[in-house]
This record gives structure tokens, C-alpha cells and sequence, in this order.
């Protein structure tokens, strides 16, 4: 019986795995991929786009035209679906914004931001990304209550239009970040919600979105000057009203603008402040995540 000799196991090959330097570059792709993902999430979910809309379109003309006989004698002959139009059109941006941060948590949930985590990538830059991405969504539903404008009596103007989308870009980033900063600390969908639900209806109600900011008591005034969502609808309502042709008692009635011990706050400053709020609460949301393990 003859046996046939074995030959001896080669070793096997070593394959050298090299990950790229950070870079400048690889950074900012990084941004841009975790950006366009939010984008094609957004694009793919048709039924988020559809839901998303039916609050605002309930408040604007359910809510507003069921009120309108009510409050015609305050309104001093502005439809209330115009008084509270850029309101809704803050709202559409802060609801977006706020639940597009929930991805994170959608990530954390089915493992994929594990596999984000460890791309040779600053966390920082997978937050960035996250955080444009949520704004761009945002102001994209603000877009299409925008274009309704018409239906509320507030004329098309390229000032308006413009103004608009610089604002909701900023209330966008702004929201986007604060969501994130909360999302991060959060590991279940539903606890997420709740939080949201907290948070998101007060800061809607107290924002002077749904009456004027002035002749208010003393507590709800207290409330409503530390809003940070007031920062946002009172330049806007300013915006709209500007492109109204209004009385000056509904004008000075209907927008006081906001005011700090009798100094009223220029537009561009209010718009200042939330772009500020939304740099801090970016550098919250990253010292968070980078200390997430």
C-alpha cells in the first residue's frame, strides 16, 4: 500500500489593508455622502413628504379659517390665515427638522451607525453631514408651503421669496442641530418621539407663531423671549407683513416684533441669534457623539 506524501500548507498571504490619511478632502466627502444619504432617504420616503404636510395644512386653513369668524375683531381686517402663515411655514421647518434628526436613532437601532463610527473619518464630519442633510430636507418642505403663498393673500415677490429661504435655511440648520444634540443620547425610536412631543409643541405654541409677541403676561412673556423658535417667526412675520398692504394700526397690532425692555430687536440681529443657537448646539451635538462609544 503505498501512501502519497503530503505536501506541507503553504502560509497564507498576508493582505495589507491601508487606510487613507485624513485629509481635508476626505473630510468633506465625508460630509457630502452622509449628506446625500439623508436626501435619498428623503426622496424614497413619498409617504413622509405627503404626512409631513398635513399639519401645517391643518392649522393653516383648518385651524384658520375655523377661527377666522372668532378673531376678525382683533385681526382688524387681516385674514388670520395670514397672521399666522409665517408661522406655519416656521412649523413646516421645525417639524421636519427636528424629526429628520431622529436618523440618527433609526442608525443606532439597525446597526448601521456602528459602521459609520468606524470609518476613518472624524465623527464630527458624519454629524456635519447628518446635520445639512436634515437641513436641506427641511427647507425643501418649507418650499412647498412657500409656493402656497397665494392662497393666504401674501403676494409672490422675489424678496419674499428669497428672505423666506434664507430664513428657513437658518431655523433648519438650527432645529436640525438641536435634534441631533438630543437624538444622540437617545437609543430607541419611541423614547425619541416623546422627547420630540415635549419639546417641539411648547416651543411651537410659546413662539408667538399663533398671536403677537406684545401685551402678553409677564410669565408667557418670560417664555416667549427665551424661545429660541421666537427668533425665527418674528423676522419672518416681519418679512411677510412687509409685502402686505395693511393699515398701520393691524401692522403695529398684529407685528410689535419682539423687544427687550423696550428696545425692539432688529430683524438681522433675531436672525443672528439662531444662526449662533445653531453653531452651539452643532458643537454640543459633536462633543456628544465623539464621546458616544
Amino acid at each position: 500500500m503505498t501512501t502519497v506524501a503530503q505536501k506541507p500548507a503553504e502560509p497564507y498571504e498576508v493582505v495589507r489593508v491601508q487606510v487613507p490619511k485624513r485629509s481635508l478632502n476626505s473630510e468633506l466627502r465625508a460630509i457630502k455622502i452622509v449628506w446625500r444619504r439623508e436626501l435619498i432617504r428623503f426622496v424614497n420616503d413619498r409617504m413622509r413628504i405627503v404626512t409631513s404636510l398635513v399639519q401645517p395644512f391643518l392649522f393653516l386653513f383648518v385651524l384658520g379659517g375655523g377661527l377666522q369668524q372668532l378673531a376678525s375683531a382683533g385681526t382688524h381686517g387681516v385674514d388670520l390665515k395670514t397672521f399666522i402663515y409665517p408661522g406655519i411655514l416656521c412649523m413646516t421647518v421645525m417639524f421636519t427638522a427636528m424629526f429628520s434628526a431622529a436618523s440618527i436613532v433609526w442608525d443606532r437601532e439597525f446597526g448601521f451607525l456602528r459602521e459609520m463610527m468606524v470609518a476613518p473619518v472624524r465623527r464630527s464630519s458624519i454629524v456635519i453631514g447628518k446635520c445639512l442633510g436634515g437641513a436641506t430636507v427641511a427647507a425643501f418642505q418649507g418650499v412647498i408651503v412657500l409656493a402656497i403663498a397665494g392662497l393666504v393673500h401674501v403676494p409672490y415677490s422675489v424678496g419674499l421669496i428669497l428672505g423666506a429661504l434664507g430664513l428657513q435655511l437658518l431655523l433648519a440648520f438650527a432645529i436640525t442641530a438641536f435634534g441631533l444634540a438630543v437624538a444622540i443620547r437617545i437609543k430607541q425610536m419611541q423614547s425619541f418621539m416623546g422627547v420630540m412631543q415635549m419639546i417641539v409643541m411648547p416651543m411651537y405654541f410659546i413662539s408667538g407663531a399663533m398671536f403677537p409677541a406684545q401685551g402678553l403676561p409677564t410669565w408667557l412673556t418670560v417664555l416667549n423671549r427665551v424661545d429660541p423658535l421666537a427668533y425665527a417667526v418674528d423676522p419672518m412675520r416681519r418679512l411677510v407683513f412687509s409685502h402686505l398692504n395693511i393699515s398701520p394700526i393691524a401692522r403695529h397690532v398684529l407685528d410689535p416684533g419682539l423687544s427687550w425692555w423696550g428696545w425692539q430687536m432688529p430683524a438681522l440681529l433675531e436672525a443672528a441669534v439662531v444662526l449662533v443657537l445653531g453653531l452651539g448646539l452643532l458643537v454640543v451635538a459633536i462633543w456628544e457623539f465623539s464621546r458616544t462609544e
